[in-house]
C-alpha cells in the first residue's frame, strides 16, 4: 500500500508542482504566464519543476518554430487523472483551515 503512495509523492513532491498543474488546468500557457500565476516561484525553480513534470509525463512542452520562438506548456491527458486528487486536497485544505481557525478561537 505504501509503494504507490511513495511513487505519487516522489512525482508531486515539493511546494510548486501542484500549483503549476493547477495553473495549467485552464489551458496552455507560456512560461511568463505560469510564473505570474504561481506566486513566489523563481524562474529557475519554475524551469526545473516544468522539466520534472515533463519528464514524468504530466506536462507537454511545445515549441513553435516562428520568430520569436513561442514555447507553451499544457497538461497531458495523463495529468488529468490528478483531478480527483487535487479536488480532494482542496476540500481537505478547506476543512483543515476551518479546524485550525476554530481551535485558535477557542484559546
Amino acid at each position: 500500500m505504501l509503494r504507490p503512495i511513495r511513487d505519487a509523492l516522489d512525482v508531486l513532491n515539493g511546494k510548486w508542482k501542484l500549483p503549476i498543474i493547477v495553473a495549467l488546468t485552464f489551458g496552455e500557457k507560456r512560461f511568463g504566464e505560469i510564473s505570474k500565476e504561481v506566486h513566489g516561484i523563481t524562474d529557475r525553480m519554475l524551469s526545473k519543476e516544468l522539466r520534472d513534470l515533463e519528464i514524468n509525463g504530466l506536462v507537454k512542452r511545445t515549441v513553435e518554430d516562428a520568430y520569436p520562438v513561442k514555447v507553451t506548456y499544457a497538461l497531458t491527458q495523463h495529468s488529468k487523472s490528478l483531478n480527483e486528487v487535487i479536488e480532494s486536497l482542496k476540500k481537505w485544505g478547506i476543512l483543515h483551515r476551518k479546524n485550525i481557525l476554530q481551535r485558535s478561537l477557542k484559546k
